[in-house]
């Protein structure tokens, strides 16, 4: 297999995980508020992420950990909680198509603060990929006049966070395994997670039920797959491609995602599902040799 043909399999293995983490949010968030989801999210993956790859920290040169650290706030902390509660306001497929807009503001990040060019073919296609977006919501919207949309605010600056985070990662980390910058990432948030579930009075009043348990089940595959897995395969992906098609996962995270809300009862239209080839059209033209 040559490069060009791993980087697509990644890309299609993250959809895939990606696209299934926002159902177990959901499931999770049946027994746990949004922000003990969103500690547990990260504690658990960093004990996952020490088991295995606590060996590869000493190889972060100290002049890099800044950016390890930039990396774990606006990859991984910041967006962790603010999907917990997005997805705990608006329905979970609606969630996931908002964090495509990712590629945008990995596009103007990239330009604006990076340096980074781009091609006019790219932008052609992210704006394809952001019309097919626009449907999805629009019609997501109309289907669900009652969910509190001011909640889709959170996946919008969350995509900018991880905007920031691919451009960190290629621009000052191409060099360092990406278990390393995983691990890294998670070491560096262990702290605010559990201040978090202290000031909350988790450690007070949380006890184990026929609710609770069933939803920390959820939230640790949610975890060790959809998050440390995850990060670890996107670490590298970022490494082997380019900001774009990296970030370009988050145009086929909703066609994953849809599908899972549809099994679970959320409504999806003939348009949607128009506009979800719309968004694979979008990602085809980003990532188009000349």
């Amino acid at each position: 297999m040559n490069k060009n043909q791993y980087k697509w399999v990644v890309l299609l293995m993250l959809s895939l995980i990606w696209g299934s983490s926002f159902i177990l949010m959901k499931k999770a968030l049946l027994g746990l508020t949004p922000v003990q989801v969103g500690a547990f999210r990260i504690l658990i993956t960093a004990v996952f992420l020490l088991l295995i790859g606590f060996k590869s920290l000493k190889k972060i040169k100290k002049e890099q950990w800044k950016y390890v650290f930039y990396s774990a706030l606006l990859g991984t902390l910041f967006p962790s909680f603010l999907f917990a509660f997005a997805v705990d306001k608006i329905d979970s497929s609606i969630a996931s198509i908002l964090n495509s807009l990712t590629p945008f503001n990995t596009l103007i990040v990239g330009v604006l603060v990076f340096g980074f060019l781009f091609q006019k073919k790219q932008i052609a296609g992210i704006l394809i990929g952001l019309l097919g977006t626009l449907i999805l919501i629009l019609k997501g919207a109309d289907l669900n006049p009652n969910q509190n949309y001011w909640f889709a605010l959170f996946p919008i600056i969350s995509s900018i966070g991880y905007a920031f985070n691919v451009n960190i990662i290629k621009k000052h980390l191409q060099d360092l395994e990406p278990i390393a910058i995983t691990t890294g990432n998670f070491i560096l948030i262990i702290i605010p997670a559990l201040l978090v579930l202290a000031f909350t009075g988790f450690f007070s009043s949380f006890e184990l039920n026929e609710t609770t348990e069933p939803a920390l089940f959820y939230i640790t595959i949610l975890a060790i797959v959809g998050t440390g897995f995850a990060k670890i395969m996107f670490n590298k992906l970022i490494q082997i491609s380019s900001p774009i098609f990296s970030s370009s996962v988050t145009y086929l995270i909703p066609i994953v995602a849809v599908m899972w809300g549809i099994l679970d009862g959320e409504k999806l239209s003939l348009i949607q599902l128009v506009a979800g080839v719309i968004i694979l059209f979008g990602v085809y033209l980003v990532n188009k040799k000349k």
